[in-house]
């Protein structure tokens, strides 16, 4: 009796190893989708992320950029985070301004001040500058100016006024001397024509970091005072307004240092939004190139 068992053993041993195989293909099934979703999912972030970095623009020793502030700079390797849309309902788009007192007045490659020579009224803001030497804004900006730089100080991002209002004059002497030292197609990249510069209007200011890094320089957007000023200027009425990849609108590549007061209800709607641009925001063509 003890041989003819063995057969029997034989098959028991065959068919418990058969239900072993099968539970194992079960759990393999049940367990294959998961893992081409996750795969999946790792691709196409692969995927986004080469085509973020394929669309950007030229690293930052391509060419120099255009720059309204009178210093030849370059387009950051890395943009600043822009603010996304919002859904919430937005204020009615003001219109544009012709009139250079006008915080709305647009001043670009296309628009001149009206007229060409404006000079506003001035006084010099209670704030760090620089230089040590006063400089001098608008009443209204002056103001807004003031208390954002008091509120970025309390936040631990201290920032400085490095340039403020440009007269026609100054700027007629500032331009020559890049047409002269470079010729004229250069020094429209690097300087503003006199009467097109935003300076001009008493709006306008350049802005550095406390500790004096990067000043004017494309590095700067990792600096305290920028990353404060990208996220809490609309709340004093600022826009960065040359930003990031919009030079085709603006005329000038980036800089996180220039900084415009256009008001506390349409900065806030334009960041609100996500509007990058003053042009957009107001509904005005690109201006890219001076038209002559």
């Amino acid at each position: 009796m003890a041989a003819p068992s063995r057969p029997g053993s034989r098959a028991r041993r065959r068919w418990a190893a058969s239900a072993a195989l099968a539970a194992l293909a079960l759990s393999l099934s049940a367990c294959s989708p998961t893992t081409v979703v996750e795969r999946g999912e790792a691709e196409s972030t692969t995927v986004v992320e080469r085509s973020e970095a394929e669309s950007k623009p030229p690293s930052a020793a391509s060419s120099p950029s255009p720059s309204p502030s009178g210093t030849p700079t370059y387009p950051s390797p890395t943009a600043a985070a822009a603010p996304a849309p919002s859904s919430a309902p937005a204020v009615s788009t003001p219109a544009v301004s012709a009139d250079p007192a006008n915080p709305l007045v647009v001043v670009n490659k296309r628009r001149p001040l009206a007229p060409i020579d404006f000079a506003p009224q001035l006084v010099a803001p209670n704030v760090v500058t620089a230089s040590g030497q006063q400089e001098l804004l608008n009443p209204v900006t002056a103001h807004a100016a003031e208390q954002m730089f008091a509120a970025a100080t309390a936040d631990g991002a201290p920032m400085t006024l490095l340039s403020g209002y440009r007269s026609y004059a100054t700027q007629v002497a500032t331009y020559n001397g890049w047409v002269a030292r470079q010729g004229q197609e250069a020094a429209d990249v690097a300087s503003a024509r006199p009467g097109y510069s935003e300076h001009q209007t008493g709006f306008a200011f350049d802005i550095g970091d406390h500790s004096g890094a990067c000043s004017l320089q494309p590095c700067f957007k990792d600096t305290k005072a920028a990353l404060w000023v990208a996220a809490h200027a609309h709340e004093y009425g600022f826009i960065v307004r040359y930003p990031w990849w919009h030079h085709e609108t603006t005329g000038y590549y980036y800089e996180p240092w220039h900084l415009r007061y256009i008001g506390v209800e349409a900065a806030t709607d334009m960041h609100r939004r996500g509007v990058a641009t003053l042009e957009e925001y107001l509904g005005l063509p690109a201006a890219p190139a001076y038209s002559g």
